[in-house]
């Protein structure tokens, strides 16, 4: 007999009721996503979080008490096995690199439509990192206008190879297991990356790539 996998458990974050009425009928309306429990600040979502194991949480940026930046630090410094989405109004460069540094796997803003956030959740719940298109845009426009003439070096096909898995949203287990190389060797792939872009991040790696034409944007998941 066939066997039905449990539903995605997800747990919304915002401080408006309304907005999380709404955003909980689109994720309910596919039929593999459950919402678990809801909260309206900062300091109850990182409780709700704790007690329900959500496979994603949903959060907004602006929140009492701690903000979806401050959630997210709390809950990669718990080392709590949760996806994180920020579905938020703001798309300005420094509120993302923010968010993503902070360790959300993904971006999206509150213009995107129901099928645009459950996808967004379900890509996440896979281990995929997600970018609303026009965020990413403003991100790589970003990179271009702010900080021209910064790499000195081009990337071996290697570090590229590394990099377009990166930007896949794979885990740098899953980029070992993709390449036949160790975790180790993936971190200091990694590691000569940002020092050829010079970056400090993941994100800024990527987004410096496809600026360059290094990585088409279309190897990115949005």
């Amino acid at each position: 007999m066939a066997t039905t996998s449990p539903p995605l458990r997800v747990i919304l974050a915002d401080d408006h009721s309304v907005v999380r009425r709404g955003i909980r009928q689109f994720l309910e309306t596919a039929a593999d996503i459950a919402v678990v429990a809801e909260a309206s600040d900062g300091p109850e979502a990182i409780r709700l979080i704790r007690e329900h194991t959500p496979d994603v949480a949903v959060l907004d940026i602006q929140m009492p008490g701690q903000s979806g930046i401050e959630v997210t630090r709390a809950i990669r410094a718990e080392r709590l096995p949760v996806g994180v989405l920020i579905l938020t109004a703001f798309d300005d460069p420094p509120y993302v690199k923010a968010v993503l540094e902070a360790g959300a796997n993904g971006y999206v803003l509150k213009t995107a439509d129901a099928r645009e956030i459950v996808e967004a959740v379900q890509a996440v719940h896979e281990g995929q990192y997600v970018l609303h298109p026009a965020v990413a845009l403003k991100l790589i426009e970003q990179v271009l206008t702010l900080q021209p003439g910064t790499v000195t070096e081009s990337l071996t096909e290697r570090e590229l190879d590394v990099l377009r898995l990166a930007a896949r949203g794979h885990t740098n287990k899953a980029i070992g297991v993709e390449l036949s190389i160790s975790d180790r060797t993936v971190q200091g792939h990694l590691a000569k990356i940002y020092d050829k872009l010079n970056v400090a991040s993941r994100t800024e790696a990527v987004m410096h790539a496809v600026a360059l034409g290094w990585i088409p944007p279309g190897a990115m998941r949005e």
